[in-house]
């Protein structure tokens, strides 16, 4: 576990951008209702369970660090954030205190970080059901799966404005499925009856000759259903692959109540991804394509949206926001806001649309209140 924290890799990287840029993104839509308050009652916090030393032995700053950093440069996000880090290493709370101290203007928080050394468990599930928590951004990265459960999730996400980032070793965790022996660790991340429900499923497609993608495909869905099951209407998947783009290492998994943060979460993945298709980003990160980028599309995924959107909007006149908001935002594909937009505006160019409007409008732009009208019974291409 020492070597993980010797360089950054590529993953790690990409990891702790996507984190940092969703707790900005996160604590200024939250700022925005908690400054109604003072600085007392009014705060939002960042909990991180598995925080690590703080860098590693490269220099490279881990997210612990990139947290701090912004919650400084922000005045509102000085005064009210509160953190909360741990980690069962002690010999990573005592690194990671000494490179928070090293921050510059870290005496400018009001709240000073916490910092505790313990096993994660059932006594953070306990505290945590214990406690009506302010708004929380709660990211979880463990090195295996000890101390991951359905339970120390919803103890936060069941709070208003707290959304969960868990970012974990696929492997490790898809070894664990089968093994018998830790049976209770994967009851607690999948609970009891979704757990055998996957290993039965699992056992029935191993006879028909089951791919790793496939094994993979039904271990995440089972994560996710019992996510969504459990309160996380929203959940959003990320893959990274491993060095050679062959093999996925890990998943980060997004979990939230609200539409507006699996909004915002899928634009930064997209942005994020290594792999981008007619402007659709694949949600994944491999090292690889940017070793060897793809120079032809074999998947044209905005075709299919376009598709989709005459068939689904056929006979109605519907503003561009409307489509996005009764299309549930996307939910369950790889395509955002913007896609739907690149996508209408192609159904535009093609004639296969019409933008009713009383003022000319500018190539490439597609106002959000503007009447679209969808001819009936669209063919499908």
């Amino acid at each position: 576990m020492t070597e993980f924290f010797d360089a950054q890799r590529d993953q790690s990287r990409v990891k702790a951008l996507i984190v940092q840029k969703y707790f900005t993104a996160w604590s200024t839509v939250i700022l925005s209702q908690v400054k109604k308050k003072p600085p007392e009652s009014g705060r939002l916090a960042y909990i991180d369970l598995f925080a690590g030393p703080g860098r590693y032995r490269d220099g490279a700053a881990s997210t612990p660090i990139l947290i701090l950093q912004r919650a400084i440069a922000d005045p509102d996000l000085r005064n009210r954030l509160v953190t909360y880090f741990n980690d069962a290493d002690p010999g990573h709370c005592e690194s990671l205190a000494s490179e928070f101290s090293k921050i510059r203007d870290i005496n400018q928080l009001r709240h000073k970080p916490h910092i505790e050394n313990k096993q994660v468990g059932e006594e953070h599930v306990k505290d945590f059901e214990q406690q009506s928590l302010v708004p929380t951004l709660f990211f979880i990265d463990p090195w295996g799966y000890k101390g991951l459960s359905l339970g120390l999730i919803n103890a936060v996400l069941r709070n208003w404005g707290s959304d969960v980032i868990l970012f974990f070793n696929y492997n490790r965790i898809n070894m664990g499925v089968g093994n018998q022996f830790v049976t209770h660790h994967m009851d607690a991340l999948f609970g009891t009856e979704r757990l055998t429900q996957l290993r039965n499923r699992l056992a029935g497609l191993k006879l028909t000759g089951l791919s790793p993608d496939e094994r993979e495909n039904v271990v995440i869905e089972g994560l996710s259903q019992s996510l969504i099951e459990m309160g996380g209407k929203y959940v959003l998947p990320f893959r990274f692959l491993d060095k050679n783009g062959a093999r996925t290492s890990h998943h980060l998994i997004f979990v939230s109540k609200h539409h507006r943060g699996y909004v915002i979460m899928k634009q930064i993945m997209a942005k994020e991804s290594s792999r981008i298709e007619q402007g659709v980003g694949s949600l994944e990160y491999s090292p690889a394509d940017e070793r060897f980028p793809t120079l032809f599309e074999l998947n044209r995924p905005l075709d299919s949206l376009e598709s989709h959107l005459l068939k689904r909007f056929a006979n109605r006149t519907i503003t561009r926001a409307m489509i996005f908001e009764e299309d549930d935002y996307g939910v369950g594909t790889r395509f955002t806001d913007a896609n739907y937009r690149q996508a209408l505006l192609s159904l535009v160019d093609k004639g296969k649309i019409q933008v009713n409007s009383t003022q000319p409008r500018r190539k490439n732009t597609l106002a959000e209140h503007l009447p679209i009208m969808f001819p009936p019974d669209a063919p499908p291409r």
